[in-house]
């Protein structure tokens, strides 16, 4: 593919960026659509790995057909089955009509299945048949359906690594692993950081008709030295908010657009362990958010105690198990990078406090988005499942 072709389907699907890696996961996707070979599209949380499969799909024999993306990781466990495969009436309580799940619904064209380490056991298996041979049984049913579906996969963890543990099938993880296409974070991407800042500048000013922002080129290295662990979506955000704020305090008369030095610029870049939180504004009183800079680290290192105990909890399971009895290795001590990257999965643990703080942060996200499960899993940078299974314990709990 030459680079106009490239920059042509860039312009296209609207991504921005002149990467190497960026360009050659895009030209690996063309590649492969005549064929139906099964993708599977990695990366971390926030690269943008949903446009890979659109433009697989509107390049395949199947883009009349219909394109469907599925989060697996924001479906609740007790409805997945239901969701992807279909349900008869009355197979369970609530099923008052059959239902045609996303396999039915996709026949003769391409399914998305994004977060697909979310799946569980029972769920990866019946996906398998379906990749095997076409075939699944509705939930409730005992008669097998064909379907002709492509279906391309996403994920921002590390299969291989929930294959050792027992939580990912091998033969499924073989069987959507036939082409791998690598989305790059965007800290390898550095010469596209002030190029999609701008973009997304641009785009907020025109929509709210503000003034448009630029950086000095102290503040663009500043942009360019941040580790951006949320990735593109993180960015869109501190753009967002920059432009925002930065537009408002702008004196009456100032040109249509504002230039801010590193100094202007520097409150608004999230410190070390800041970027497990939402992002605030910077203000004297305080944030956003509500919660101060030294509470948003203690929720962190918390958070990060937490797995550690829970990581000792595990090797203790697998030591009775496996029927050892000597005691299991404490374990190591979490890197800086690690801390940065922890998620605030629930997952059981010993300290009520640590659970309280857990809660808290949670309901005052909910509350901000209006009970909105996506945004406030988006805002707190964990899957909308997490939520749903804490929703449910509180739900237990309070009976």
């Amino acid at each position: 593919m030459d680079s106009q072709e490239l920059q042509r389907l860039k312009n296209k699907y609207d991504v921005v960026g002149n990467d190497a890696a960026l360009g050659q996961a895009i030209e690996t996707a063309v590649a492969v659509a005549p064929t139906d070979l099964t993708v599977l599209i990695t990366g971390e949380s926030g690269v943008g790995k949903d446009v890979i499969p659109q433009i697989i799909h509107q390049h395949s024999r199947r883009k009349t057909g219909k394109y469907l993306a599925i989060n697996c990781g924001a479906i609740p466990e007790g409805t997945i089955n239901s969701e992807l495969f279909g349900h008869v009436k009355g197979s369970f309580t609530g099923a008052v009509e059959d239902r045609k799940g996303y396999f039915e619904m996709a026949d003769g064209g391409t399914l998305f299945l994004d977060e697909i380490g979310e799946l569980p056991k029972e769920t990866q298996a019946m996906l398998l048949r379906v990749l095997q041979n076409g075939e699944f049984i509705k939930v409730g049913s005992s008669k097998v359906q064909k379907t002709d579906v492509r279906v391309i996969a996403a994920t921002n963890i590390s299969l291989r690594t929930a294959l050792q543990r027992g939580e990912f099938r091998e033969d499924l993880y073989y069987r959507l692993n036939a082409v791998q296409i690598m989305v790059p974070p965007l800290r390898d991407r550095k010469g596209d950081i002030y190029l999609l800042f701008r973009k997304f500048s641009n785009d907020f000013a025109e929509k709210n008709n503000s003034r448009k922002v630029s950086l000095s080129l102290e503040a663009i290295s500043l942009l360019k030295s941040y580790r951006w662990p949320g990735n593109i979506r993180q960015l869109k955000n501190i753009a967002e908010t920059v432009t925002a704020l930065e537009s408002s305090r702008a004196l009456p008369g100032a040109t249509e657009r504002i230039e801010l030095t590193q100094e202007q610029l520097a409150p608004y870049i999230p410190q070390e362990h800041d970027e497990m939180l939402p992002m605030a504004a910077p203000a004297s009183s305080g944030t956003a958010s509500g919660l101060s800079s030294d509470e948003k680290r203690a929720f962190v290192q918390a958070i990060v105690d937490l797995n550690q105990k829970v990581e000792m909890l595990e090797a203790k399971v697998e030591s009775l198990a496996a029927g050892r009895t000597d005691p299991p290795a404490l374990p190591r001590q979490a890197s800086s990078q690690e801390q940065d990257d922890a998620e605030w999965q629930e997952q059981g643990t010993p300290e009520i406090s640590i659970r309280k703080a857990n809660d808290t942060l949670i309901q005052k996200a909910l509350e901000r988005h209006g009970g909105n499960i996506k945004d406030a899993a988006t805002e707190l940078g964990i899957s909308e499942r997490t939520i749903y299974r804490k929703l449910a314990k509180l739900k237990e709990g309070a009976r």
